[in-house]
């Protein structure tokens, strides 16, 4: 366990805004988070738990402990008829994750390829793209309660998983409830939400692969190919070329990714929207409720190439936020200035459809 003070958050949160940690400690195993509960100052204190930093908007120094999770390792755990279940630790990098399980023969995750961020964080944000969730792939987890310091093991009924949601994302439903052993009272899941800490994930990567379509980037990129059955190796590049033309790459300008869910609205309030605006982009599920697709929506508004100080709305895509300023020397977009950007674009979105967007990032 290794503890550091006044550590720059800057390179530790994809949108690069500049902050300091008090105290950051960083954690490599299972071990180290019992270290930090049996310390007398550390194990009492208040903790945020960061992986990536690609789902956070920081709007100041932070004063809970940071938990900077780096816990390590790839593998193939076992196999039964139907998948392969391969395992990574929570610190690993989950596009360099993806890109592995493709080269050891495991597809079932090419959709998702080049979301940034963390394995440990992919289960809390439910992250998903081009009609794969990471609930479709998903086995098991381990974490470490933060209270007792137990390891427990959590399937995917009790991560509660939703769109862009787990059980990690929200506080205890039921006092009664209990963490230690995977221990569940009632039909209800517990509320994890700082009170885990995610260790390793694991995923069931079907055997009899079938590649997930039906999207318009990916039928596009079919037809340019003369392709009607990609490989998974095919639709993992396209993925990327498509990403990689659409969304900033952080490294060069700060962004959290897509900023805002996709609402979900009824079939009838649907009809009352196009009634108004035909043009809408939008997609039917399975349960008969239609999903908006967000950037449409903020781009209608006319927001796309906006700025709020130093916070911007991308140029290619209204949905990303970006920081437009270097960042190195203080000068870049506050937390409170992609914030205050945000609410603008959620209070037009609302005037003009009657829809209150979502935000996906944390805000610290």
């Amino acid at each position: 366990m290794l503890v550091e003070k006044n550590v720059p958050l800057q390179p530790y949160n994809t949108f690069h805004i500049v902050a300091k940690a008090q105290t950051l400690v960083r954690i490599a195993s299972v071990a180290d988070v019992q270290t930090l509960l049996a310390d007398p100052d550390l194990g009492p204190a208040p903790k945020f738990v960061l992986g990536g930093g690609s789902n956070i908007v920081i709007t100041g120094d932070v004063k809970p402990v940071v938990l900077k999770v780096e816990v390590m390792g790839r593998a193939l755990v076992r196999e039964t008829s139907k998948a392969f279940i391969v395992e990574a630790g929570a610190g690993e990098n989950w596009h360099d994750f993806v890109t592995w399980t493709l080269d050891q023969g495991y597809p079932g995750l090419e959709n998702m390829a080049l979301i940034p961020g963390t394995v440990g964080a992919s289960p809390v944000q439910n992250v998903g793209a081009y009609g794969v969730e990471l609930q479709d792939r998903f086995e098991s987890l381990d974490a470490v309660d933060l209270q007792t310091g137990q390891l427990f093991t959590l399937n995917a009924a009790q991560c509660a998983f939703g769109y862009r949601d787990s059980v990690f994302k929200h506080g205890a439903s039921m006092a009664a409830a209990r963490v230690a052993g995977a221990q569940v009272a009632g039909h209800q899941t517990l509320g994890l939400k700082d009170r885990a800490l995610i260790v390793r994930v694991r995923f069931a990567l079907p055997k009899a692969w079938k590649a997930v379509l039906g999207y318009a980037d990916i039928e596009k990129k079919m037809a340019e190919h003369d392709c009607t059955e990609p490989t998974a190796r095919q639709i993992y590049d396209w993925v990327c070329a498509v990403r990689r033309a659409k969304l900033p790459d952080p490294a060069v300008i700060g962004n959290a990714g897509s900023f805002f869910k996709n609402p979900t609205v009824t079939a009838e309030q649907c009809v009352d929207i196009i009634a108004r605006d035909p043009k809408v982009v939008h997609y039917k599920m399975d349960d008969g409720s239609v999903k908006l697709a967000a950037g449409w929506l903020i781009d209608s508004c006319g927001w796309k190439g906006k700025s709020v100080g130093q916070a911007g709305v991308y140029e290619k895509q209204a949905l990303v936020l970006v920081n437009r300023g270097a960042g190195t020397d203080g000068n870049g977009a506050t937390g409170g200035e992609v914030m205050t950007l945000a609410k603008a674009i959620q209070t037009s979105v609302y005037e003009r459809f009657g829809i209150l967007l979502e935000p996906e990032p944390v805000v610290v």
